[in-house]
């Protein structure tokens, strides 16, 4: 019990929960990118890669429900951190200077939520209650087809889009408060830091966003006809 309170009525414990949260939702982000970038190997590939996936229904649904937990767990930490913060400056009348923080670090809150609700819509899209669900020669669940499908809806694509900016520009301050954290953004290192947590912010947009911009480009629709 002592332990409970201290990790979550403490302000080092909240910050503990926030690092290790963020830190499974970027391993996370990481693989789901790796995962659906199989795509572009064509149809067998991502189907045998999701069918694989599914041949493990158990754990598949423990990690749906641990990511929505740590998403859950993430912003509450955050939002808790903030509050203090706030409360630790009694006088609201300083001058507040954004040249001193990030566009980033300034909207950590609304892009987690944002992020949340992006996360509760996509596996409501494409998992939960996927629009298409049919099978392919094998007998599988052609994701392939499922994904060009979805992703051929413009508005769809473009709030995917929006979505994944907006999770990037969470992660580029995230990833630099984790190095922060963990002791490893200081003196002549925490350019080369910031750098690469700005770096790893666009590969994860860029990889993440060519599927639908590939899809409205023409890219699968064969599969349409």
């Amino acid at each position: 019990m002592n332990i409970f309170k201290a990790i979550f009525h403490s302000s080092l414990g909240k910050k503990y929960i926030m690092g290790l949260t963020g830190l499974a939702l970027f391993g996370f982000v990481i693989g789901h990118m790796v995962g659906n970038l199989q795509i572009f190997m064509g149809q067998e590939k991502i189907n045998a890669y999701a069918a694989m996936l599914k041949s493990v229904p158990k754990l598949l649904w423990v990690a749906r429900i641990g990511l929505l937990v740590c998403v859950g767990l993430h912003i509450w930490a955050a939002s808790q951190l903030v509050r203090e913060n706030r409360a630790a400056r009694p006088s609201r009348y300083e001058v507040n200077d954004p040249t001193v923080t990030t566009f980033a670090s300034r909207t950590m809150i609304w892009s987690g939520l944002i992020v949340f609700a992006f996360i509760v819509y996509h596996l409501f899209d494409f998992t939960i209650a996927p629009e298409y669900t049919g099978h392919d020669a094998k007998d599988r669940h052609d994701v392939f087809k499922m994904i060009i499908l979805g992703f051929s809806n413009p508005f769809s694509s473009i709030f995917y889009i929006i979505a994944n900016g907006l999770l990037c520009i969470h992660l580029s301050h995230g990833v630099k408060s984790l190095f922060q954290s963990l002791g490893f953004s200081t003196g002549q290192f925490r350019g080369w830091f910031n750098r690469f947590a700005v770096l790893i912010a666009w590969v994860i947009f860029i990889g993440n966003t060519s599927i639908p911009a590939a899809v409205l480009l023409g890219f699968g629709k064969e599969v349409l006809k």
